[in-house]
């Protein structure tokens, strides 16, 4: 048997889907397309069944490629099948063109009415004996954010009906629909909430930007105060005080001295320094940079369930044409702060190729992730902030000029992408957690192979002399055009990797503050981590992310020349 969750976007579909199935679910692509779906299992009466999460969309006639996608789904329904049709409740009227549609092909169908909560919010009275009727199906008043319906709609799947209704045409459909709303639904007047008022503030642009300016530097100034404090309160007195004096006694018991020990501990009582498999890499990704990418999740699914980030993807919209790009690629911007790789998996959802490469080529030299970003703060914070903020704005300048190229130099255009804007909700703790702790985990399973093995890979190359070799034929590049010495050549290397370790390694050269500002500059654009290549390269194809790749290597080169000139 197999369930397919339908509606319109954001009217709740994908929390109803994680309700039903838990957190054991795939996420794949559609054959033959990008375009991404999840699918999930659930017991019905003792019988195990598929649930998919389809592409939200309006109406049966496709008008993008997640429309085609949802409509080849429903096309595949075999004998046995259900759809459930999510519905919002407070739209009632724009969420039964698709329901009218679906009940047209005689598929057995429930249908969600969720955000249930907010009917009696917003003044709204609806029948659900008249709409029983009306439509001929089960329906179950639900809210998705706090499980309320869930198991009523698990139980009535089983009494999923196909009702006999005739073919309409488009005019035919409206009237029912509106016969529908007249007699089932009673609005009444009411002043408007303080979130209402707030929702059509952050859409404003002349309120809504600065209120995006504010909510920005007080997310990043909570992400910093919070990794800091995690740091500097937990995570290193738990490795300098316990771990570290621990592990070195077990260590020395086999290997007192020698390869080995330096290999597992390194040269240095200093965590970032010693480069040894069970110091700097366990401590670089669990003691210097979890703390602020946990921070950062944290911010982000907040902002997510509360509804906000759509508003500024719209508030957006205008700077990114500019660039061409959709307001909607300021999420995978956002999402690439925290890390690279869903960033890059993110822009996936942008129409044409066009937008994808652009989006992509931006968010590898101009958004360093929040590993590197703990790493550029720590070590060029230290000299004061006004540094700090001249690595970003020269990140930022170099973003606006490579989209305003781009814009002008790849044929083609940005179409619009066309999005519902959610209203307003308190997070539901469960959901929030929930999603923080798959973020982190997905951070963790990627983050500490990759450190252990770079560190592994730099400490052999260094043993056996390779290290020094591809120092001296690579510094005149760091030195000469760069100023800076043949020791970064080492944490270069290593930025194929891991870019935050590669940051790191920059700590035991005691550069000038100069010096640190065009290898943190440099080291955020020339090349993205290895995982975040490999995404692009199944996103974009080979020969694209070869274009990418160019680009990026040529600008490490101007700009860190640049500032080495310009900077006396």
């Amino acid at each position: 048997m197999k369930i397919l969750l339908m509606g319109n976007p954001n009217v709740g579909k994908s929390v109803i889907f994680s309700r039903l199935t838990g957190a054991h679910v795939i996420s794949s692509n559609y054959p033959g397309t990008t375009v991404g779906f999840t699918k999930g299992r659930i017991r019905i009466n003792g019988q195990e069944a598929e649930v998919i999460d389809v592409p939200g969309i309006y109406r049966l006639e496709p008008i993008s490629k997640a429309d085609e996608v949802a409509i080849k789904m429903v096309a595949e329904v075999t004998e046995g099948d259900v759809i459930i049709n999510v519905v919002d409740a407070t739209n009632l009227e724009r969420s039964l063109y698709l329901t009218m549609q679906l009940l047209e092909l005689g598929i057995p169908m429930i249908l969600a009415l969720n955000m249930w909560d907010d009917v009696k919010h917003k003044g709204i009275s609806l029948d659900l004996e008249k709409l029983r009727e009306f439509l001929q199906v089960p329906i179950i008043p639900t809210v998705a954010v706090a499980g309320e319906g869930i198991k009523e709609l698990v139980a009535n799947i089983s009494q999923a009906k196909a009702p006999k209704i005739h073919l309409h045409t488009e005019e035919e459909r409206w009237a029912d629909i509106g016969k529908i709303t007249k007699e089932a639904q009673r609005i009444t007047h009411r002043h408007h909430t303080f979130l209402e008022k707030l929702e059509d503030a952050t859409l404003i642009p002349h309120t809504g930007i600065p209120i995006a300016i504010l909510v920005l530097l007080i997310s990043f100034a909570f992400i910093r105060f919070l990794g800091e404090s995690l740091i500097h309160y937990v995570m290193d007195p738990f490795f300098y005080r316990f771990y570290g004096p621990l592990i070195i006694k077990l260590v020395k018991i086999p290997f007192p001295s020698g390869f080995f020990y330096h290999i597992l501990i390194g040269n240095s009582a200093d965590f970032v320094e010693s480069l040894g498999l069970l110091t700097s890499g366990l401590y670089v990704p669990f003691g210097m940079v979890l703390p602020y990418i946990f921070a950062f999740y944290l911010v982000l699914s907040l902002l997510e369930d509360i509804g906000y980030l759509p508003r500024l993807a719209v508030l957006a919209d205008t700077i990114m044409h500019r660039i061409g790009l959709h307001g909607f690629a300021i999420i995978s911007i956002v999402l690439g702060f925290g890390c690279n790789v869903p960033g890059a998996l993110s822009t996936r959802v942008l129409e044409t190729q066009r937008e994808k490469f652009i989006a992509s080529t931006l968010l590898c030299t101009s958004v360093p992730c929040m590993a590197q970003s703990a790493m550029i703060i720590g070590l060029v914070g230290k000299h004061g902030l006004a540094y700090v903020f001249l690595v970003y704005g020269i990140l930022t300048m170099i973003g606006i000029l490579i989209g305003l190229i781009l814009d002008r130099a790849l044929q083609g255009e940005s179409p619009e992408i066309f999005m519902e804007i959610p209203s307003y909700h308190i997070p539901h703790l469960g959901s929030l957690l929930k999603k923080l702790k798959m973020r982190i985990m997905e951070f963790l399973n990627e983050a500490v192979p990759l450190v252990l093995v770079g560190i592994l890979i730099i400490n052999i190359l260094t043993t056996v002399g390779i290290m020094n070799l591809i120092s001296s034929l690579a510094a005149p590049v760091a030195t000469r055009v760069w100023g800076l010495p043949k020791e970064v050549i080492p944490a270069m290397m290593i930025g194929f990797l891991r870019k935050d370790v590669a940051v790191g390694m920059l700590k035991p050269l005691h550069l000038s503050i100069k010096q640190l500002v065009i290898a943190s500059t440099v080291l955020a654009v020339y090349f993205p981590c290895v995982a975040t290549f490999f995404v692009l390269v199944k996103e974009l194809g080979l020969k694209d992310m070869a274009k990418a790749t160019l680009i990026m290597v040529t600008i490490s080169l101007t700009v860190g020349g640049a500032i080495n000139l310009l900077w006396r």
